[in-house]
């Protein structure tokens, strides 16, 4: 083990490829963490937060999400992160999907969930968002195609939303 706190443990490897082939990997162990696409009720706008990311140094627009809490379920953490860092709390999760961000350098899963409507129940809490917004779904595209959205999981609750909607039934009157 190279180092460890609560957010990440990080070793090094010795990889042997089936060629032969030996070398050091890092590799980055992450705990679980969940992320929420929040639509309005009729799936045309996803709320986001504006954050900035030092590591990039860059203003980014996300999706909420944060970790699971020791004992915590992971849909109990999505509906609190979107809620403490939005002030919306969703109605309706459902669990979308599991990923990996970076599969060959970590163990990082991440959760997406979606939410259809939510509640406004307050403000953001401190340092969590400088702005937060209902964005319509073209636009967060082309945020996506600007830059602007850079993060795995809010291009993939994007995405998701884009084709829920586009393969969603007719709305009636």
């Amino acid at each position: 083990m190279v180092d460890e706190n609560r957010h990440i443990r990080i070793s090094i490897a010795n990889v042997e490829l089936p060629n032969g082939v030996v070398f050091d990997q890092y590799v980055f162990r992450v705990p679980r963490c969940v992320m929420t696409a929040v639509l309005d009720e009729d799936g045309a706008k996803i709320l986001l937060i504006y954050r900035h990311r030092f590591i990039l140094d860059q203003w980014d627009w996300e999706v909420p999400g944060g970790y699971v809490d020791p004992g915590e379920e992971p849909l109990a953490a999505a509906a609190r992160e979107a809620e403490e860092e939005t002030g919306w709390r969703p109605r309706n999760l459902e669990f979308v999907c599991s990923f990996q961000p970076m599969v060959g350098s970590a163990d990082a899963p991440q959760d997406l969930y979606v939410a259809h409507g939510a509640d406004l129940v307050g403000e953001p809490h401190v340092d969590e968002a400088e702005l937060v917004r209902w964005v319509p779904l073209d636009e967060a595209q082309r945020l996506m195609q600007q830059g602007e959205i850079v993060g795995a999981a809010t291009v993939m609750a994007v995405l998701h939303a884009i084709a829920a909607r586009a393969t969603a039934p007719p709305r009636t009157p």
